[in-house]
């Protein structure tokens, strides 16, 4: 099939925002923001945001369910508007430059503060998340039905191939720090940074392809209009209870994957005793072998269905969380597990994309998709949540598999109830 320049654009964006949640939220913050945030604390360890006593370990989780969870109140009301006012082009540049931006501020936190680097995660991840909403809103604009595994699964191949790349690079500049005359930490800020003049460099290109929907609305009282749609998105997801079902079914499945996804690096340096470098390393060659596993499960999709192959996926989840939990100790068992979780990873987000594309009514893309980035990062609270508990109270990650296992498994099953047809039938109602 013929790829357009509206879809080769499309494509670009997630090269581009990839590399702010690979490098950043996936590999190096977490680590850093812990090293910094110990920094601050107190002889027993604690640090006291608004004054409540955290543990400096707890810290990060912590603000990854905070900025998760703030997202719940924004992303409908922002789906709603763009909509409302067919903007989503430039809802989309407003809140990639002000993520990149404040990714680009966080060059400059080190020595003890903490707090600054809290805000500015906080305000990259409330930025990113809206983004991604205006870029998934034009999927069923520029690719008929029959063309949206395709297009999702190379966009999300695409996308893990950018944020390897950047992350290569990262990497190479960690490593060789001391031979090119600076110190470590000040390669990490330096590659904190990169990600963000990388989004915004990119993002350049599916702003100069993308193109919004001609709009006969009123273009007045946007808010209050964009409230009252929002009530009608409710409205409408009560009289189709499979796209419902769906959602539902990918909010707890996708809470395991993004926390596995966010939290992977601190789990590796907390529980098993790795270095920066060789969390890198493993991240980066989940990167590439993600790209092939994008493309993968697009073929399985076409040979089983896209909805088969997404729970073919997860079970393949649920083997690798048994395995992480009770066999997992050395490096090169994480070596090995990341190599099998990047398999799968970019096939069940691609498919899990591409299949609700086809549960949208008209007209309503980015509400439907605002809701949709809140079961997918939008509502990944709970597995960052567990995590931060069980370390606060036990000191240790490695309990709070068992509820991932927990989450994957309830997805599974509802996901197993979704039926396409009716789905479909239901939208187009």
């Amino acid at each position: 099939m013929k790829t357009t320049r509206a879809q080769c654009g499309w494509y670009f964006y997630d090269w581009a925002n990839s590399a702010f949640y690979t490098s950043v939220v996936t590999v190096f913050f977490g680590p850093w923001l812990t090293v910094v945030t110990k920094a601050a604390a107190d002889a027993e360890g604690y640090v006291y945001p608004l004054g409540l006593p955290v543990r400096a370990g707890a810290y990060f989780p912590y603000l990854v369910a905070l900025s998760i969870a703030v997202q719940v109140l924004v992303l409908p009301v922002v789906g709603a508007i763009a909509d409302q006012t067919q903007r989503k082009r430039e809802l989309l540049s407003v809140t990639a430059y002000v993520g990149a931006i404040a990714t680009i501020a966080m060059y400059y936190v080190q020595g003890a503060h903490y707090l600054a680097g809290g805000a500015l995660f906080v305000l990259a991840m409330l930025a990113y998340h809206p983004s991604i909403v205006f870029y998934n809103a034009f999927l069923p604009e520029i690719a008929a039905p029959d063309e949206r595994d395709r297009v999702s699964s190379i966009g999300w191949a695409i996308g893990y191939l950018g944020g390897g790349v950047l992350l290569a690079l990262n990497l190479l500049l960690v490593t060789q720090a001391e031979s090119w005359g600076m110190t470590t930490e000040k390669a990490i800020r330096i590659s904190l940074a990169s990600a963000g003049v990388w989004w915004a460099v990119f993002t350049l290109i599916p702003l100069a392809t993308l193109r919004n929907r001609p709009s006969t609305q009123n273009e007045t009282s946007h808010l209050i209009v964009g409230f009252q749609r929002l009530r009608g998105t409710f409205a409408r997801l009560r009289t189709t209870p499979h796209t419902l079902r769906f959602l539902l079914a990918y909010l707890l499945f996708n809470d395991g994957v993004q926390t596995v996804i966010t939290l992977s690096a601190q789990f590796g340096q907390e529980e098993l005793g790795l270095s920066i470098a060789t969390l890198t390393q493993v991240i980066l060659l989940v990167q590439f072998v993600a790209f092939g596993g994008s493309l993968l499960f697009n073929a399985i999709a076409k040979a089983v269905g896209a909805k088969r192959a997404v729970m073919w996926s997860l079970l393949i989840w649920m083997t690798a969380l048994f395995y992480l939990y009770g066999f997992l100790h050395t490096s090169r068992q994480f070596f090995g597990l990341g190599v099998v979780i990047a398999l799968v990873l970019g096939g069940t987000q691609a498919l899990s994309r591409s299949l609700f594309t086809q549960m949208i009514p008209a007209g309503h893309e980015a509400e439907y998709f605002s809701f949709y980035e809140i079961t997918d990062k939008g509502a990944s609270w709970l597995g960052p949540l567990l995590f931060g508990l069980a370390y606060q109270f036990t000191g240790q990650y490695r309990l709070d598999i068992l509820s991932l296992l927990v989450l994957f498994a309830s997805g599974l099953w509802l996901l197993s109830r979704v039926n396409l047809e009716l789905a479909r039938t239901e939208a187009a109602r």
